[in-house]
């Protein structure tokens, strides 16, 4: 569990607070996650390069987790599914499956369900039943 400092604050779907605590990685990773909050989703986006006009779930990850410096090439939801370390995280865990991927990154759900592409939510739109749960290591 996170302790006050350590828990970002929603503040709409495209925007989540940096905890005063985060470490200088996960802060980064929110950042790259609040700038591509509400594009749209587009199947596939964000796979050939990070760099999209929409994203798809196992694309705003890979941003996210890129963005944090954890990711140096766009992963699939089934990549993601071995990417990293096993089990959930303090700061940052991603939930893959074969057909998608999301992440809670400083307590709160980062995911293209719930609306028409990444959006923030302030608690999980999607069961972790039937995903598997990884991190990057120390994080």
């Amino acid at each position: 569990p996170l302790t006050p400092g350590e828990s970002a604050h929603y503040i709409s779907e495209s925007q989540a607070s940096v905890p005063s605590a985060a470490p200088s990685a996960v802060a980064a990773a929110i950042e790259a996650a609040n700038s591509i909050a509400t594009t749209p989703y587009i199947w596939g986006g964000g796979h050939g390069s990070f760099e999209s006009s929409g994203y798809d779930c196992s694309g705003a990850v890979s941003f996210a987790l890129h963005g944090g410096g954890f990711l140096s090439s766009p992963l699939d939801s089934t990549g993601l599914e071995t990417w990293g370390v096993p089990g959930p995280g303090k700061w940052i865990t991603v939930y893959a499956n074969s057909g998608h991927a999301w992440m809670i990154i400083a307590g709160l759900a980062f995911d293209t369900v719930g609306g028409p592409g990444p959006r923030w939510h302030s608690s999980p739109v999607d069961s972790t039943s039937g995903f598997v749960a990884r991190h990057p290591a120390g994080y």
